[in-house]
């Protein structure tokens, strides 16, 4: 079956989506569970712009940036609030409006798609089953299975995974995490603004564009993917 013609001619073959913060509404639960668990353990609380930047690294770079005083035989005490408080809330996370749908119609046209993710692996896979999208994914990554980003390991795993070269492979995120992750793989990268990081830090790290709504994406990977 030919591919619909509004995603004609084909530039990129495989599409790797990073999740939270790109395909669900989860990055003020993630930061507002962040700053709850240094203040449960007695650690300064990070501020908003800190508590989102480290949204999409592991776990461990991410309380070692919020809570770089916190000595490292700590860090599971902070990881265990940190879960507390992400995981008393994370049912009410949605994917964003019009995701479901651009999966469909990516998935219909031929593109291979794939997920970049700083979850571990029981987390994501919780969470592809309770948004039903599983199904949609070719292959996954997440940060507990090899260098977690904006290391290359988890793009260029998957790359391999699927027989994707970097020339045909698009990542898709909301932090600059994932546009170096791309650049340091050799793949191309487009940049979301409606996730943790601000547009102008995003922009100053070279993506194909910059879109700012799901709907802007869907519209964007039409035309250019």
């Amino acid at each position: 079956m030919r591919p619909p013609a509004e995603f004609a001619p084909r530039r990129f073959r495989f599409v790797v989506f990073d999740w939270d913060g790109t395909l669900v509404d989860s990055t003020a639960l993630i930061a507002d569970s962040l700053q709850k668990a240094c203040r449960d353990i007695g650690e300064p609380v990070p501020n908003d712009f800190d508590a989102r930047f480290v949204i999409g690294l592991g776990l461990l770079d991410a309380l070692r940036h919020v809570a770089p005083g916190l000595p490292v035989a700590r860090h599971p005490d902070l990881a265990a609030r940190y879960r507390h408080h992400y995981l008393s809330r994370d049912r009410d996370v949605a994917l964003f409006a019009g995701v479901s749908e651009l999966l469909a119609e990516l998935g219909a046209a031929g593109f291979l798609l794939g997920v970049a993710t700083g979850k571990t692996r029981v987390a994501l896979d919780h969470a592809l089953a309770h948004h039903g999208v599983a199904g949609r994914f070719v292959a996954t990554r997440c940060a507990d299975e090899g260098l977690p980003k904006p290391h290359p390991d988890m793009l260029l795993r998957l790359m391999d995974e699927v027989g994707a070269a970097p020339r045909e492979t698009l990542m898709i995120g909301d932090t600059t995490h994932d546009l170096e992750l791309a650049r340091s793989a050799g793949a191309a990268a487009l940049a979301v603004a409606y996730g943790a990081h601000a547009p102008a830090g995003l922009q100053r790290h070279g993506p194909l564009a910059t879109v700012h709504s799901v709907a802007e994406l869907r519209t964007w990977l039409r035309a250019n993917a």
